[in-house]
């Protein structure tokens, strides 16, 4: 299992995750805890990104510098809590192309249910990475990697704010050639498919929602 997966364990990430666990934290700095953490976390979910050299000038002279090859990356949140580690990666790589899929988790089955999917016409020619604060149980990640697979794409990565072991071992079963990377490995999952010690709700204290 962890050889399918990156735990980032800087320690500004892990200071700053212990920020957003507390229960007091505020809805605003869990919101900006979040856009920051998604900073760090997207220079290891990017380390492998190939590069080319391209011929500039400086004040100074001409050389070969490097910049990234290819295609420009796809960013795709799972709505809506995913919409925070997105904006935080966004920042880094504003050229990014942005794709979107809407899933919720039913209450009772915790099956996952689509309900919306928007992305790049060409996202079989580009790299992915796949976002979403909370890997719990999986479902609804699993389902997404599926969806965005009929869709064409080949190339992907999951990056999570923290997981829980079940929702790992259910990611790398289902979808074998997707690294995942994350903060924190928790203990375990509760009855109601919720992380311990988690969080809460990510989406709900990032929104203030309840």
């Amino acid at each position: 299992m962890t050889d399918h997966v990156t735990v980032v364990d800087h320690p500004l990430v892990q200071h700053k995750l212990t920020q957003m666990r507390m229960k007091e934290t505020p809805t605003a700095d869990f919101r900006r805890n979040l856009r920051e953490i998604a900073h760090l976390l997207a220079y290891e979910v990017m380390r492998d990104l190939p590069l080319e050299k391209t011929a500039i000038e400086t004040p100074m002279e001409p050389m070969m510098a490097p910049q990234i090859e290819g295609k420009k990356l796809v960013l795709v949140s799972i709505l809506r809590a995913g919409n925070g580690l997105l904006e935080g990666v966004l920042d880094l790589v504003p050229q990014a192309r942005v794709g979107h899929i809407g899933l919720y988790r039913d209450p009772e089955t915790l099956v996952a249910v689509e309900y919306y999917l928007k992305v790049p016409s060409d996202i079989e020619d580009r790299p992915v990475i796949v976002v979403d604060p909370m890997l719990a149980t999986a479902n609804s990640a699993s389902a997404a990697l599926t969806r965005l697979k009929e869709v064409g794409a080949k190339n992907m990565k999951f990056l999570c704010l923290l997981a829980a072991p079940e929702g790992i071992e259910t990611l790398t079963r289902d979808h074998p050639d997707v690294p995942i990377y994350t903060a924190a490995i928790d203990e375990r999952l509760d009855d109601h498919g919720y992380i311990r010690p988690g969080l809460g709700d990510a989406g709900d204290r990032m929104f203030g929602t309840k």
